[in-house]
């Protein structure tokens, strides 16, 4: 069974949006780096994704600027979307950074364009928008993107970090995004990374 035994509806919008939510299911075995709380096992996109979008109806109260709750949510849903054909990125993996915009615009293109144009164009400017942090509902969205796998790495003995042997310069120029919008929420971050340092899961 699989999409081949898709039975069509007779209408080919509803049909593409049906096929589109069937696609997506493909998040739910894209691995991030990211240990579950319990240790248990790595996260999922699908998991992150929801994660955050719970967040972001959490923490508006901590942002500098106003935002658009609803937007923010509707850009943490969709913002991993992409690495269905692109494949996760781990934020500390300086050689797979190099050519991943590149991936993530070919894979935008190519799943993205299996829905009715209005919605394709409307997920795919939410993405880009999210993807260049420029407005308040961008930077707010990328805070909940910041936020969740460092609380994960502050509960599982700094997972990720130990992994790849991460420094805090690098920990805190991914976090910058959280210091320059969410100022009392950073405070907490800069003592957690006190703290990983001091227990040995960053270096110095």
């Amino acid at each position: 069974m699989g999409i081949e035994d898709f039975v069509s509806s007779g209408n080919v919008r509803l049909d593409q949006q049906l096929k589109f939510t069937a696609e997506i299911d493909q998040m739910t075995g894209i691995l991030r780096r990211t240990l579950l709380i319990d240790k248990s096992r790595r996260e999922n996109d699908a998991e992150h994704s929801w994660h955050i979008a719970v967040m972001a109806l959490l923490f508006e109260e901590y942002a500098i600027e106003p935002v658009d709750v609803k937007r923010a949510v509707m850009m943490c849903v969709v913002h991993d979307l992409v690495e269905i054909y692109a494949g996760d990125t781990f934020a500390y993996d300086i050689a797979a950074n190099a050519d991943k915009k590149e991936r993530e615009q070919e894979a935008a293109y190519r799943l993205f364009g299996r829905l009715p144009d209005d919605q394709g164009t409307m997920i795919r400017e939410l993405w880009e928008e999210f993807d260049d942090v420029k407005t308040p509902d961008a930077k707010y969205a990328a805070c909940m993107d910041r936020i969740q796998p460092f609380l994960h790495n502050t509960l599982t003995d700094g997972h990720t970090w130990v992994e790849s042997g991460t420094n805090r310069a690098v920990v805190e120029k991914r976090m910058a995004i959280v210091k320059e919008f969410m100022p009392e929420v950073y405070s907490w971050i800069s003592d957690n990374l006190d703290n990983a340092i001091s227990v040995g899961w960053l270096k110095p």
